[in-house]
């Protein structure tokens, strides 16, 4: 039956069935024509959804996504910049059951079209989508309902046990109406089915000659979240590791998104060119440091990444990676165990979550190479100070106001704004369940809310920011001021260990708070930082500083490799086992 015809016969049944028509209409119009999507729930999906350990019925985010290119399927051109899609909560969704986006429902939220009828009329490529949450009782008595991380990090539109329909060519035109059912029935899979006694946190990518992957429980997050948690590391070998089975390795750790199945410094014995090729050759070379290269794999209910700090909403995940997973992983992997050989090192993210951890665990890392790192002081949140501004969406001027950007390129063209990113993450879930960057920080730096869920920053659909919660973040997680507030203690331990980079066209303007980290580094006598800073003439991001060769090009993995070597073997005691670098 053709849309048109199924909208002329759910027309005529509405007229029959009086009771069950609301009038749409408000301030004496005329009623519109109802434009609706039915989602329905298949009974073979279900049955998928419950076999990979995840709730029937099902508590989730639904979603309908449209768009004119057949080149890819909907769910693969949401972004920022992408095409349109519109989200609904919904809960108890049983097999066979049917949820409705209706034009007129309040509780939809879409972007970058506020309502399914701002839709232009004409043909398009449709499809729905459904993220699966699960119910976390936590210890702070708080219930609240997300995404389990299933193996994908956070990405929420290629999550295993996520639903989808297959896409169908739809006219559609809100003017006309029309009930258009979409079925709910390819469930996404993990990459690796789960053998038995497997679950899908972390995912469970298999071992390799050189790269083995770790998954534990851990104890701390599981009675935070009040379920099983898990998490994991990949972890590179060096050379003769098990042709030299009494030797101990020094370790860097190297921090960032979710790395899936990918080795540390993207290691492969098949790259053929490139920087992944060069630390490849590099680190299977007869004279090179023999070391251990870790990244974890520790996603949560609100991202890709815990970020490897306590906080009041995603538990004491610093604690869990080096009270847990860390031993863990150097009595597996026969680590040295001490704190001058271990360093820590990331970009972006990862950059962030580097610093920190060896900031507020000094006693327990030998040094960080922080690479472009999230923001370091709320001066500049991005490009927001969350102390002084009162919207975050627009600079404010007597009679006028100017949107802020959120994203450019080198030459200052902008990519998007602040505005457009919030609400892209709104309509993808409310409560910092859109698994997106502005969420996550505001799970990580957030006290929890009256309902369980972080306390906003800010308000994402006007921009007006809450600056109560502002001081809360700046006495627990501006690092520079917490520097500033603590270097009588941290100083001491500090000394000689920080070392950051930073393009000064960073994509997403965080070299700004980085300049006000290194004013106050730079200025410290009692002890001295000691610290380094670099920064990358137009780099954007992720620039992580300059070859020592002095030939114009960026700095390496195996040029970096080299120097964490070098600053671990210096600093290592007197009498300490020097046999993992026996070349030198």
């Amino acid at each position: 039956m053709s849309g048109r015809s199924r909208s002329l016969l759910m027309v005529a049944l509405l007229a029959v069935c009086v009771p069950l028509v609301l009038n749409f209409s408000s301030q004496g119009e005329a009623a519109q024509t109802p434009f609706r999507f039915q989602l329905r729930l298949g009974e073979a999906a279900a049955a998928e959804i419950s076999d990979l350990g995840l709730d029937v019925p099902v508590v989730g985010r639904a979603f309908v996504i449209v768009t004119r290119n057949t080149r890819r399927e909907p769910r693969q051109q949401v972004g920022v910049t992408g095409v349109p899609f519109w989200g609904k909560d919904v809960r108890d969704l049983r097999p066979s059951a049917v949820v409705n986006l209706d034009a007129d429902d309040a509780g939809i939220v879409g972007y970058p079209l506020e309502s399914l009828r701002d839709l232009p009329a004409g043909e398009y490529s449709v499809q729905a989508f459904l993220s699966v949450y699960t119910r976390f009782e936590r210890a702070d008595g708080h219930t609240v309902e997300m995404h389990l991380n299933s193996g994908a990090g956070q990405s929420l539109w290629r999550a295993p046990g996520n639903v989808y329909s297959e896409p169908q060519r739809l006219m559609l035109d809100p003017d006309q109406g029309g009930t258009f059912t979409l079925d709910l029935s390819e469930v996404i899979h993990p990459i690796e089915p789960l053998l038995d006694g497997e679950v899908l946190q972390q995912g469970n990518p298999r071992d390799t000659e050189w790269v083995k992957f770790v998954k534990i429980r851990s104890e701390l997050l599981s009675e935070f979240w009040g379920r099983d948690m898990y998490i994991g590391a990949n972890v590179l070998l060096p050379k003769g590791f098990d042709e030299e089975p009494n030797v101990k390795y020094p370790v860097i750790y190297m921090q960032g998104h979710f790395p899936g199945r990918r080795a540390p410094f993207g290691f492969t014995q098949d790259a053929a060119s490139g920087r992944a090729a060069d630390l490849s050759q590099y680190w299977l070379g007869d004279d090179s440091p023999r070391v251990l290269g870790v990244t974890f794999r520790e996603a949560n209910p609100f991202y890709d990444t815990s970020y490897d700090i306590n906080s009041a909403n995603m538990g004491p995940s610093g604690d869990a990676i080096v009270q847990e997973l860390i031993p863990h992983i150097e009595q597996q992997f026969r680590g040295i165990g001490e704190s001058w050989a271990r360093v820590l090192a990331g970009g972006s993210t990862g950059g962030w979550e580097a610093l920190a951890l060896q900031v507020y665990y000094p006693d327990d890392f030998g040094g960080t190479w922080a690479w472009c790192p999230d923001p370091v002081d709320f001066h500049y949140y991005q490009i927001v100070n969350i102390y002084e501004d009162d919207n975050a969406y627009f600079t404010e001027y007597e009679w006028h106001r100017v949107e802020r950007p959120n994203a450019r390129r080198p030459d200052g063209n902008i990519r998007n704004t602040m505005r457009q990113e919030n609400l892209y993450e709104l309509a993808k879930g409310p409560n910092s369940r859109s698994g997106g960057q502005w969420a996550v920080w505001e799970a990580l730096f957030s006290p929890v809310g009256p309902d369980g869920y972080p306390q906003p920053m800010w308000n994402m659909e006007t921009g007006v920011i809450d600056h109560e919660v502002a001081e809360y973040w700046r006495e627990r997680y501006d690092i520079n001021h917490y520097l500033q507030q603590n270097w009588e203690t941290l100083g001491p331990k500090l000394r000689g260990k920080i070392h950051v980079a930073t393009g000064d066209m960073d994509s997403y303007y965080l070299n700004e708070a980085v300049y006000l980290l290194q004013d106050f580094l730079d200025s410290t006598t009692n002890p001295p930082a000691e610290a380094t800073f670099e920064y990358g003439w137009r780099r954007p991001h992720c620039f992580i500083g300059h070859s020592p060769t002095g030939s114009g090009e960026d700095l390496s993995y195996s040029e970096f490799v080299g120097i964490t070597a070098e600053q671990m073997w210096n600093n290592a005691p007197p009498g300490a086992d020097r046999r993992w670098w026996s070349s030198r």
